[in-house]
């Protein structure tokens, strides 16, 4: 069982990219949707001190909220490859 996160918007393709490298991977994790609007992002800001989606968090590897699609998919192909 894995502890990761993912911040995602329902349609993003940034979103999108990164799960499916998490599906590639077998990687388990739990999404978290945020709402459409940037001011109603509380929580996804709260992680990250960002807005933005997607955000990965991964606390075994003292990841609490890394932000933009390709920084995420270049981590999980160095951690979980």
């Amino acid at each position: 069982m894995s502890d990761l996160e993912l911040y995602v918007l329902p349609g993003c393709p940034y979103c999108a990219k990164v799960t499916s490298k998490l599906d590639d991977l077998g990687l388990d994790y739990r999404t978290h949707e945020v709402p459409r609007s940037h001011a109603e992002r509380d929580e996804v800001e709260a992680v990250s001190g960002q807005t933005g989606v997607p955000v990965l968090v991964d606390p075994a590897n003292g990841v609490e909220g890394m932000p933009e699609s390709d920084d995420i998919v270049e981590y999980l192909d160095q951690q979980y490859a």
